[in-house]
C-alpha cells in the first residue's frame, strides 16, 4: 500500500485550489478523476467582485480576491503557463435608472473599492449602449480550461493524478485512515462537482445543480479587448473571439448542449451587438449550485476522515481558493468551519 496524507476525488477547480494548499504545506496526495463533471471547464472564469444584475457586493469578495489571485500567480510561475487575463469589466446601462442604481451602490462603504463613479460613452459602432457603461474595478478572467488542462499534466508529472472512475463502494473506511486500492491515507475529500449525487457519502446534501451553456464567437468587426455584461457576458478570449454566457436552467441536468440554450443566447446578444459574427462553439456543464448561494463545506456526520467540498456555483475560480484554506484549516489544524459554509447547517 502507498501512503499518503490525501486522497482527492475531482479534478476542477475546487480539486485544484484544494491541491495548492496541500502543496505550500508539504502534504502528499493523490487525485482520482474521470473526468466526467464539465462545469469547471466550460466556465468563463471571470472574477468580478459584483453582482452586476442587483449592483451588490459578491459574498466576501474581497477576501476571496486577496487569497485567489496569488494562488493562480503562483500556478502559473510553477507550471509557466499564463491563467490570469486582467480585463476590464464593463456594464451595459439600459436606462437612466440603472445609472442611477449604479452610483447609488458606487456610495456603499463596501462597493466603493469596485465600482467607478465615471460614466464611460461607448464609441464603438457595433456595441448598442445609448446609456453609456459602467466599469467594475478588480476584475478579469481566468482561463480554466488552460490551468485544468495543464494543471493535470503537472500532476502526471508528478505521478499524483490516476484517470480513473471514484468506486466509493470500495472505500474502506477506519478508524485512523481510508483506503481505496493501492492508497492509504489520513483523509479523503471529494470534490466532485454535481458528480456528488452519486457519491453515498454525501449524497444527501442539498446540492440543486443548475445547467449553464456557453458559446464562443468568432466576430471580426467587435473590436473589443474589455468584457461587456449586459442581458449576457461577452467576453474576450483572443483575436477575434469571445464568450457568451450563461444560461441559467434548474431543471435539465444533462451536460449536452441544447438549441433553447443557443437560441436563448444568440437573441440576448443580438440586443447590444450590432456586428456579424459566427458561433464556433457550444458547450454546456451543470454548476453545483445550493440554495442559499454558499458552498457546502464540511466533514460527514459519522466518519471524521471523510471530507467533502462543494457548491461553488457560478463563481468558482473566486471562491475555490478561499473554501480550500478554511477546510485545510479545519482538518490539520482544528479551525471551525464558518457557519454559513458548513455543511452541518443542513444537518438536524
Amino acid at each position: 500500500m502507498m501512503q499518503v496524507d490525501y486522497i482527492i476525488v475531482g479534478c476542477g477547480l475546487a480539486s485544484i485550489a484544494f491541491c495548492e494548499r496541500l502543496r505550500a504545506n508539504n502534504k502528499s496526495f493523490i487525485v482520482f478523476d474521470d473526468s466526467s463533471q464539465k462545469s469547471s471547464l466550460v466556465a468563463a472564469g471571470m472574477y468580478n467582485p459584483v453582482i452586476l444584475k442587483r449592483f451588490t457586493e459578491v459574498w466576501k469578495a474581497k477576501e476571496q480576491l486577496d487569497i485567489a489571485l496569488p494562488v493562480y500567480k503562483k500556478i502559473e510561475n510553477d507550471l509557466n503557463i499564463k491563467i490570469d487575463h486582467k480585463i476590464q469589466l464593463l456594464r451595459r446601462f439600459t436606462s437612466i435608472e440603472e445609472q442611477n442604481m449604479w452610483f447609488t451602490a458606487s456610495d456603499k462603504p463596501n462597493l466603493e473599492p469596485f465600482l467607478s463613479t465615471q460614466l464611460l460613452k461607448n464609441y464603438n459602432t457595433n456595441v448598442d449602449a445609448p446609456y453609456g457603461l459602467g466599469e467594475v474595478l478588480h476584475s478579469g478572467r481566468i482561463d480554466t480550461e488552460e490551468l485544468i488542462k495543464s494543471y493535470k499534466c503537472f500532476l502526471e508529472e508528478k505521478d499524483c493524478l490516476l484517470h480513473d472512475t471514484f468506486k466509493h463502494n470500495n472505500l474502506d473506511i477506519n478508524k485512523s485512515n481510508v483506503q481505496y486500492k493501492d492508497f492509504t491515507a489520513q483523509h479523503i475529500v471529494f470534490a466532485e462537482g454535481f458528480g456528488v449525487k452519486k457519491n453515498p457519502f454525501f449524497n444527501s446534501i442539498p446540492l440543486n445543480g443548475t445547467k449553464g451553456e456557453v458559446l464562443t464567437i468568432k466576430a471580426p468587426d467587435l473590436k473589443i479587448d474589455f468584457g461587456i455584461k449586459s442581458s449576457v457576458f461577452i467576453i474576450p478570449i483572443e483575436k477575434d473571439t469571445y464568450y457568451v454566457g450563461a444560461t441559467y436552467n434548474r431543471k435539465d441536468k444533462t451536460q449536452l448542449p441544447t438549441d433553447d440554450g443557443k437560441n436563448e443566447l444568440l437573441t440576448k446578444l443580438k440586443t447590444f451587438i450590432t456586428c456579424n459574427f459566427e458561433v464556433i462553439n457550444h458547450e454546456a456543464g451543470v454548476r453545483p449550485t445550493v440554495t442559499d448561494r454558499r458552498p457546502l463545506i464540511g466533514k460527514h456526520p459519522e466518519y471524521n476522515n471523510l471530507f467533502v467540498m462543494n457548491g461553488l456555483g457560478s463563481r468558482g475560480v473566486m471562491i475555490a481558493p478561499y473554501v480550500a484554506k478554511k477546510l485545510f484549516n479545519f482538518i490539520e489544524n482544528g479551525d471551525p468551519l464558518d457557519n454559513e459554509i458548513n455543511i452541518n447547517r443542513f444537518i438536524s
